[in-house]
């Protein structure tokens, strides 16, 4: 959740803007970003459209299929297949995005950027970018 304020002549305009994160935790996820004046109504927003834009997720398993690295903006993430038992080795924003996914055992840095959002987009970039595995 992110405060905005613009300046008007009448005084400050509030707002408030919301990424929120969907998922059935079984290889579909999805980001939407809602903004209002009201928390309410743009969790409402944010829901709808990550909802309405659902990825499907390449898995193998409990983790994914190979190592992909990913540029969006300033942020850069690194996603790595793990073996059965490591976990979800990631931070904050990667972390929340591979858990909706329903991805169990995975290796992740963020590189770049600390800002969540660009590294949530960065994360279903590269969850989108996924091929099967190779036989």
């Amino acid at each position: 959740m992110n405060r905005v304020s613009k300046k008007t002549k009448g005084g400050d305009k509030r707002s408030l803007s919301v990424l929120v994160v969907v998922g059935d935790r079984k290889g579909k996820v999805g980001v939407g970003l809602g903004k209002a004046a009201e928390v309410q109504s743009a969790v409402r927003k944010a829901t709808s459209y990550a909802k309405k834009h659902l990825i499907d997720v390449v898995l193998k398993g409990r983790t994914i299929p190979h190592e992909v690295l990913i540029k969006y903006g300033a942020a850069r993430v690194l996603l790595k297949p793990a073996p059965v038992g490591t976990g979800v080795i990631a931070g904050g924003a990667v972390r929340v995005v591979v858990e909706a996914a329903g991805i169990h055992d995975i290796v992740s840095k963020s590189l770049g950027t600390k800002n969540k959002a660009s590294n949530v987009y960065a994360t279903l970039k590269a969850l989108g970018q996924l091929r099967g595995a190779k036989k």
